[in-house]
């Protein structure tokens, strides 16, 4: 697994880094193809907050912890990521490797305390007209409407399906189509 490590406002340690490295490689049993993570470590109020990011087959499995102790933040993460793949893990299965769910004795002591199989039910429908607009008239809209995204045109980039969006730290996100 190639890793790749970002220190944001706080200084790692390669001992550090070494434990983060052993931790994700536990998550290699899952993938059968080169894959790539990315740490991110931070510091904020006073707390260590881990965020690992495992790109694999182009699907993105993240999680983030925090905690008092940075080793204890790197091992929620990594466990987050590991009840996320077996939660969904029969979506998964054509993706992952081959055998990734023949379990040990561990993952199968977690996968029996797993809910069953939930189903994605979609419980309402909205149809409306998508007109060609600029970012700023998008967040001018999305703010009116008192909503955490929306999706419009985007008349700067070649009418191009984009959605704006309110970021939880502050400030606005943008997601533009390809």
């Amino acid at each position: 697994m190639k890793m790749t490590f970002t220190e944001r406002k706080v200084s790692i340690s390669d001992e550090l880094k070494e434990y983060a490295t052993k931790k994700c490689e536990k998550l290699e049993r899952y993938f059968d193809r080169d894959n790539s993570a990315k740490v991110t470590f931070s510091m904020e109020r006073g707390r260590y907050i881990a965020e690992i990011t495992v790109v694999h087959a182009g699907m993105l499995f993240r999680a983030s912890e925090q905690s008092h102790d940075m080793y204890g933040s790197i091992d929620g993460a990594v466990d987050s990521i590991e009840r996320q793949i077996l939660k969904n893990k029969t979506r998964l299965e054509k993706r992952l490797r081959q055998g990734a769910f023949d379990k040990p004795a561990e993952l199968q002591m977690l996968a029996e305390d797993q809910a069953p199989e939930d189903i994605y039910d979609v419980i309402r429908v909205k149809e409306f007209e998508v007109k060609p607009m600029t970012v700023q008239e998008a967040i001018l809209q999305m703010n009116l409407l008192d909503h955490q995204f929306f999706f419009f045109r985007n008349s700067e980039e070649d009418d191009r399906y984009s959605v704006v969006y309110k970021r939880q730290n502050g400030g606005y996100g943008l997601i533009i189509s390809k």
